[in-house]
């Protein structure tokens, strides 16, 4: 289908302003020019801890609903490339799915590249899940019902964790969601990424550039933990919810991990929003497909939940 009207009128919006290509810039201009979204979102309470991680400190920020609890958990990765984005860039998205799915949120504050390569983001997500399972007393959370979830490279790191879980006899986790998520090397690329190349914000190069700056050789582009479309078994994974968008370069590689799930006897939910770019979950507060996409995560981590 066309477009979206609302996100043509936000590309011409954009496109006036005149940003040259992200791809075109340093690293640090890049990160100073990712918008941190306000939220009025009121919850029972918003707490930043740091942690010991693989390589020090680790900053979460665990966000809990109003009521008694014990509450679920949500371990949340924002996306960013794995080079920018942070937990401030997510707050407002975490603050909705913490009040909407009735779930403690923890985000992850892990490194970024290049000055942290893989596997750093990838330890620090899979230490701070470990940690909330074994702390879950400690924030009034309930060990036994995590689910691991992210958007974008974030959704990389988390279906990557529930592999590594899997793999590892590591925490058990009920849940992933997974929204528009990376997973396989652009050197394997799928029709998407020529068809939605350019002009739907997130481009071919620029996903290129984050993965060069992501991993250092073409050998790590095939490891199943940089690249989960790669695994050769997906099988005795949690559910997954998986979300993509029309003219988004990674709806093909988001939808065949999903089918390679399902293949795998892994219960999965695709939900692909037509008219729609990467990155549109984000846009809730302007787009009403961002605002449907966010109900069915609060609804498919509630459902998740319920059956744990």
């Amino acid at each position: 289908m066309p477009i979206d009207p609302q996100v043509q009128a936000m590309l011409d919006q954009m496109a006036a302003l005149g940003f040259p290509p992200l791809e075109t810039l340093p690293v640090k201009d890049v990160r100073s020019l990712i918008p941190t979204p306000a939220s009025g979102r009121v919850l029972g309470g918003i707490e930043d801890r740091q942690i010991t991680g693989p390589a020090g400190k680790l900053w979460l920020r665990l966000y809990t609903p109003e009521g008694k609890g014990p509450f679920p958990i949500l371990v949340f990765a924002h996306g960013g490339g794995w080079v920018y984005g942070s937990i401030e860039s997510h707050d407002a998205l975490c603050r909705e799915l913490t009040h909407a799915a009735n779930c403690i949120t923890i985000s992850v504050g892990y490194r970024l590249a290049p000055e942290h390569p893989y596997p750093a983001a990838l330890e620090d997500c899979y230490a701070a899940t470990c940690w909330a399972i074994e702390h879950a007393s400690s924030f009034n959370g309930d060990p036994a019902r995590v689910a691991v979830g992210g958007d974008s490279a974030g959704g990389n790191l988390a279906t990557v964790v529930a592999l590594m879980a899997r793999d590892h006899n590591g925490p058990p986790l009920v849940y992933q969601l997974l929204l528009y998520p990376i997973t396989d090397h652009y050197s394997r690329s799928k029709p998407s990424y020529e068809e939605n190349g350019e002009g739907y914000m997130v481009t071919k190069k620029h996903l290129i550039w984050c993965w060069d700056h992501y991993i250092s050789s073409g050998e790590e582009a095939k490891q199943p933990y940089v690249s989960p479309l790669q695994a050769q078994d997906l099988s005795g994974l949690p559910p997954a919810l998986v979300i993509t968008a029309e003219y988004d370069p990674l709806r093909d590689e988001g939808e065949c991990y999903a089918k390679r799930l399902q293949e795998a006897g892994v219960p999965v939910a695709l939900k692909r929003h037509n008219g729609m770019i990467h990155g549109f979950v984000d846009m809730y507060g302007v787009l009403d497909s961002g605002k449907q996409a966010l109900a069915d995560l609060a609804a498919g981590l509630r459902a998740a939940f319920g059956r744990a």
